[in-house]
């Protein structure tokens, strides 16, 4: 397996490709803005197609990186979709963040044509997509994820094989809520130091190497008092991601306050024309609430 698809090539889907690439795969690429396209292209063997069923036509491993469910249903399943001409066996590896049942009913679509499907998130934003070191979820049948497991460790320093269709999106999702309730709890804690007149430089060199001290804490706080925030993750895409947590929160009966809270806050944000910008701005919210910068 040395020619893959790869469908998707935004801010995460690009450097994947590239990581693909340097692993010595050879790469049939599609993607609406053709400088996405002719980046990856530049970068080794690879070359583009124009949707879905042609890249299936020559792949029968095939990754997609988009951005939400109904993305993701059009290019697996729609006009000029991969189910079209891909072949029994094709192994379709959708790595999005999308809605766990979605996954599941694209899945069912893909078995009615023999295709095999995985559902394999990804957390680790930009610079861990740009070195190779995302971390991995999948969802699906064990053997499929066997087949490709070496491929997704091209572009993750871990894969991890979760349970069944679905399970993938549903560890993301836990991922993401954990994600957005610490950027919030470390915006409102350096606010805090903030208004007491404390430096939060040194409160950040007080505190990273303690219990409080996260993955999170380390990315996202320079950022915040750097006023950085150019997108790793962006507000809009967690607001994706909070969405679909909470519909699958409703569907099975777990509560999710502390994630409805932080939802609010991003729509705060997005409505703010903040939509585009890291997640990290999540300190915005606060500097509006109080009139203060963190800095």
């Amino acid at each position: 397996m040395k020619k893959v698809g790869f469908i998707g090539l935004g801010i995460m889907g690009k450097p994947m490709a590239r990581n693909l690439l340097k692993a010595g795969y050879e790469l049939v690429v599609c993607d609406s803005h053709q400088s996405n396209i002719d980046a990856v292209c530049e970068g080794g063997p690879a070359h583009s197609a124009p949707n879905g069923a042609a890249v299936a036509r020559e792949a029968e491993v095939i990754v997609t990186m988009l951005p939400n469910s109904p993305n993701v249903r059009a290019v697996v399943c729609g006009p000029g979709g991969i189910l079209e001409t891909a072949r029994p066996g094709t192994i379709v590896v959708d790595m999005s963040s999308i809605a766990p049942l979605a996954a599941q009913e694209i899945e069912k679509a893909c078995r009615e044509k023999e295709v095999r499907m995985l559902d394999a998130p990804v957390s680790g934003g930009e610079p861990k997509a740009i070195d190779g070191t995302l971390s991995i979820m999948v969802g699906g049948d064990k053997d499929v994820f066997d087949q490709v497991y070496e491929m997704l460790l091209a572009m993750g320093s871990s894969a991890v094989h979760c349970g069944a269709i679905g399970a993938g999106n549903t560890t993301k999702l836990a991922n993401q809520i954990i994600v957005a309730a610490n950027i919030a709890a470390v915006s409102e804690a350096f606010m805090l130091a903030v208004r007491a007149g404390v430096d939060p430089h040194l409160v950040f060199d007080a505190i990273k190497g303690g219990l409080a001290g996260s993955a999170v804490l380390n990315a996202k706080a320079p950022m915040m008092m750097d006023r950085n925030f150019a997108p790793g993750f962006r507000v809009d895409l967690h607001i994706k991601d909070l969405n679909n947590a909470l519909d699958t929160g409703h569907g099975v009966g777990s509560p999710l306050p502390l994630t409805a809270t932080v939802m609010e806050m991003l729509q705060t944000l997005h409505a703010d024309g903040y939509g585009r910008e890291d997640h990290s701005a999540l300190a915005r919210y606060y500097e509006k609430l109080t009139g203060t910068l963190i800095q």
